[in-house]
């Protein structure tokens, strides 16, 4: 894998202290860390190419939560990675354990967890509801944060101290995880709680595109003014919640960060564990904010196949121009794909070069082979798409060079804002 995180598990002890502050002040909007300590983190960088999560700079944070209630936001992706020799047995060097089993050895006072979309286990599909529950391995209860529950209510906050947040993010605007972080941020603030946020790289963080979402088309895929990529880590982007007072009421939650150390946004970061069911790889999360787009159309991902978000296609797309085929079965992730048992033609992706741009020419391709025009769109694409011009415009037989060239006013806008909250170059 190239991930390659922890050849030097002494740097796990290196003390770098985050001075958090408050972005209450409209008028003077300054990211958390502090222009000295980015310029250390950066400095680091040259020394050594190690990336270290937020997770494992437990030295830090720990005094933190020591003698405190405390709650975690977490899913499979909130790890400490420990390091291993490399066995035949084990072809990684890389183990890791979760977040909250880790803060309970460690003697943690963790009251509850709070699970976002997919699960705290992460087993669920996309969409599918989360119901509250007890784990099994801990034994701690664990309330839904999908669903009809999507923001804490203060009865479930009650004698919380402290909100962990931990979450692999994949930069897209419809990934869901930035949503729970708005509600999470929103809650604590309402009730006086801290929330700890420990960043991790953005696999997406090379680039910035897409339409900005326009206020009216507000909804849990697509809750502030960003284009599809926005290129931030989860931290600078909770920092962009606060700034922007995008919060109910305008409130601003205190923020305490940790940031990754030795990391910038141009470093190739492979994900060491699936953030999700049907991204399972590298190349599925490259092309994730190119592909979900269908998502809102009759076509297919690749949900119930080996291969999701690294195909399309649709039973509507002509035969005569995609050869390729594939079938949805229901499986882990997907227990009613789309046109299930249904023979879907359309193109695999698995070859194509990294992108660094969303790429319409396969959208506006099958919408010009599909067989069925009429049906191609659904309400959910405007959600997604966060307007109603790319419909319309794809429709109206534009490029994509042509529908690329009305997003560029609103994206120089985004970069200019999005410089105000940026900790890593």
């Amino acid at each position: 894998m190239g991930f390659n995180i922890f050849k030097n598990t002494v740097l796990l002890f290196v003390l770098i202290m985050i001075s958090c502050a408050n972005l209450s002040k409209p008028k003077s909007i300054k990211p958390v860390i502090t222009v000295t300590e980015k310029n250390k983190i950066l400095n680091q960088a040259a020394d050594n190419n190690t990336i270290i999560c937020g997770a494992n700079q437990t030295a830090i944070y720990l005094p933190l939560l020591k003698g405190k209630q405390v709650g975690v936001v977490a899913n499979p992706t909130s790890v400490i990675f420990k390091q291993i020799a490399k066995t035949p047995t084990t072809p990684d060097n890389t183990q890791y354990t979760h977040l909250v089993d880790s803060l309970l050895s460690l003697n943690i006072a963790i009251k509850k967890v709070f699970a976002p979309e997919h699960g705290f286990r992460g087993t669920a599909d996309a969409g599918e509801i989360i119901t509250d529950g007890i784990d099994t391995k801990t034994l701690l209860p664990i309330i839904s944060l999908y669903g009809n529950n999507k923001k804490p209510t203060q009865e479930q906050l009650n004698g919380l101290e402290i909100i962990v947040f931990d979450i692999q993010d994949v930069g897209a605007r419809f990934y869901t995880y930035i949503s729970t972080l708005h509600y999470i941020m929103e809650a604590c603030a309402e009730a006086g709680i801290p929330v700890l946020l420990l960043d991790r790289p953005n696999p997406n963080g090379h680039y910035i595109d897409g339409p900005i979402l326009e206020k009216e088309y507000t909804s849990f895929v697509g809750m502030h003014p960003i284009p599809i990529v926005h290129g931030m880590t989860i931290a600078e982007y909770a920092q962009m919640i606060n700034g922007e007072k995008w919060l109910a009421n305008k409130v601003s939650c205190e923020l305490k960060i940790i940031p990754v150390k030795n990391y910038n946004r141009n470093l190739n970061y492979d994900l060491p564990i699936k953030p999700s069911p049907n991204l399972p790889n590298k190349i599925a999360i490259n092309l994730y904010p190119s592909l979900c787009l269908f998502e809102g159309t009759n076509v297919s991902v690749g949900r119930g196949t080996n291969a999701p978000f690294q195909v399309f296609g649709s039973p509507f797309l002509s035969t005569e121009k995609y050869d390729f085929s594939f079938t949805p079965q229901p499986n882990d992730g997907a227990k009613y794909p789309k046109h299930q048992d249904i023979v879907c033609h359309g193109k695999n992706l698995i070859f194509e070069e990294n992108l660094n741009t969303i790429n319409l020419k396969w959208l506006i391709e099958a919408y010009n082979n599909s067989e069925n025009k009429t049906a191609f769109f659904n309400s959910f694409f405007t959600k997604l798409a966060g307007t109603t011009k790319l419909q319309e415009q794809i429709e109206a037989g534009l490029s994509e060079s042509e529908i690329k060239k009305t997003w560029h006013e609103g994206l120089e806008i985004f970069n200019q804002t999005r410089s105000n909250y940026l900790i890593y170059k």
